[in-house]
This record gives C-alpha cells, structure tokens and sequence, in this order.
C-alpha cells in the first residue's frame, strides 16, 4: 500500500470513528408499570382520545408525542446527579419540557391500589442495561394537588435494587411498603450502570380499602373517584412503535445479567419522526463523582452507587481518544510523504 493511499485509509477510519461516536449514543428505555406510572398510564388510555381528565389535560399540556415516548422520561447525562438536575415542581417530567403535563398537580390522575407491606414491582424495560433502582413514596399528608417537590419525598427510598432479573420483558423485583393511608407517589429512579442516563417515573397510588379515586384520602385530597390505571399492553406497545420517536431495538432480548444484545441494538437512539416532533434536547452536563462505596442506599435525590459494568462516563473519551490517534497519524505519514517526494 503506497504512503498516499495509507493516509487515505487512516483518515477515513478517523473520520468514520469520530462520526459513528458522535451520531450513535446508546440509551436503555422503560418505565413503571406496577404500580402503573403516570406516563404509562396516559400511553395505555390512548394518546390521541385518553378516557381520563387527569390525562386527557396532561396530551393538552404536553401533546401526544410525548406519550407515545411513554419510556423515554430521562436525562442522559444524570450521573446520579438527580436532585441538582430536577427542579421541584417538575419531578414527574425530570425537568424535560417534553413532558410538563406528567408534572400537573391534580388529585384525579389514574392511580393503583397499594397495601402496606411485601409487594412485586414490575419496570418495563424495552431496552435492558445494567443499573440501579431506588422506590420512594410521599410523605404522610402529601396533597396531589399541589406541585410535586423533593421535600414531599421520605428522605430515604423504601427499596433499593441492583441490576433486578427479567420476566417477560419486565424488571421485576420485590420491595416493603411502608404503612401509608390514602393517596400517594410513588417515584422511581433507575440510573444505569453503562451510562450516566438516568430514567424517572411517578405513580400515583391509592393505600386502604377505598377505590383508586381516594375515598380513603385525606380531607384536603379528597376528589371524586379517579380511574384505576392500567399498564399498556404488549399489543399496545408494537401498535405505537410507528408514532414513537424513540428506537425499541433490544426490546426484552437482551442478557440482564450482561446487557449484552440490547446496547447492539439500540444504537442510534431516538428517530427523527415525520413531524419533527419528540426530538430530544441536550440534557445538562454534569460531572459523575467518583464513587466512594458501591452499591450504597441513595439518600433522597441523590447519587445511586452502581457496579462497574464494561462501560461508563469514560468510554466516551477513550473513543474520543482512539479517532484522534488515528487523525494524528494520518498527519504525521502525510507529512513523512511530503518529505519524500520533495527529497
């Protein structure tokens, strides 16, 4: 191979490096579905003739794409960061403009029933990676009609849980409800070992024996009855995948043990649809600390303590890195090739 043709090669490869890094994140999706979140929620009723006030006001807010991306609430660059990145008010949409309907404070959203005690969580992942979970649940005398905020939170989650089995494409993992009377949040951080992205739910929940509505709530929360929510169905799940923005590739074939399979196929990230509706926005960049004990109990808000899984926050750099050795390269045997046709 001649010296031209050698500086051509290496510069392309360079080139293509730096492109297919800049052009191909891999994000992992999901989201609560028992007890069912409020994104989720909305998605199941149908994004374009939601049943529910509660949802039929969030796709007024928000507008529908941002429930046919029902497992896209993230922010890519969270790195545990999660009471610096979301602002009170805005738990339920992780600060996402996206999803500012998720975010409206109202009693009547669809709720599931919850009692006190050992209870079966289930988190659909339609893009499994390593990562960790941490459950909070409100404080006693939470009121739904008021802007959700990080002080409404128990300080420390009630269930915390690394790298969880699968189950028909579902994390599934099991948990101890405080005692809690009426209507409640339940809110859900999973902060991904592989990466520094990080995925928000909130589920409304409904504890004692009244309907979902809160018969048994509070006198400041009581409402009328509120539907009892339902997760989306599978069926439901391939019918959107036409009106997503957001890539399914790995949908429940990856190892959950390894993740391997799904990072393969979930390159690329969201799609750009038809409309140019449900792009994503740069999230806010925020430097991971270096973690001083693994898999430590998160406080409220704060950084969830992740096992090492094959990738993190530098694997960025090391791509960086390895593009621009090659783009070195290529200029130091241009130059040696100038040299030698001068001499």
């Amino acid at each position: 191979m001649t010296s031209r043709r050698t500086v051509a090669v290496l510069s392309a490869s360079a080139a293509l490096a730096l492109a297919g890094f800049s052009g191909s994140p891999a994000f992992a999706h999901g989201s609560m579905t028992d007890p069912v979140s409020r994104v989720a929620a909305c998605y199941a009723e149908g994004p374009e003739a939601p049943s529910s006030a509660a949802c039929r006001a969030a796709v007024a807010a928000s507008g529908t794409q941002a429930f046919y991306d029902w497992n896209a609430v993230n922010i890519a660059n969270a790195a545990g960061q999660h009471r610096a990145l979301i602002p009170d008010g805005k738990l339920c949409s992780a600060g996402n403009d996206k999803y500012k309907g998720l975010d409206l404070a109202r009693a009547d959203w669809p709720a599931s029933r919850m009692t006190a005690g050992k209870h079966t969580f289930r988190y659909k992942g339609t893009a499994p990676h390593k990562g960790s979970f941490a459950l909070y649940v409100t404080k006693d005398g939470y009121d739904p009609a008021k802007p959700l905020k990080w002080s409404d939170l128990e300080a420390e989650p009630f269930v915390t849980v690394t790298d969880p089995g699968m189950q028909g494409g579902d994390y599934v993992f099991e948990g101890t409800v405080p005692a809690k009377s009426g209507r409640h949040l339940i809110y859900s951080v999973w902060q991904r070992s592989d990466s520094p992205e990080a995925f928000y739910t909130c589920s409304d929940v409904v504890f004692g024996a009244a309907s979902a509505g809160g018969g048994a709530a509070p006198a400041a929360t009581a409402t009328a009855p509120a539907p009892t929510a339902s997760a989306p169905s599978e069926e439901q799940i391939e019918e959107g995948r036409e009106e997503s923005s957001v890539e399914h590739g790995g949908h429940g074939d990856a190892d959950p043990a390894t993740g391997a399979g799904a990072a393969e196929a979930h390159q690329g990230g969201h799609r750009d649809d038809e409309r140019g509706e449900g792009r994503r926005t740069a999230a806010p960049t925020t430097p991971a600390a270096a973690p001083a004990t693994k898999n430590a109990p998160a406080p409220a808000g704060g950084a969830v303590e992740l096992a090492e899984t094959g990738g993190d926050g530098r694997t960025t750099y090391l791509a960086l890195g390895g593009a621009a050795v090659l783009a070195v390269g290529a200029a130091v045997l241009f130059r040696a090739n100038r040299r030698t046709r001068r001499g």
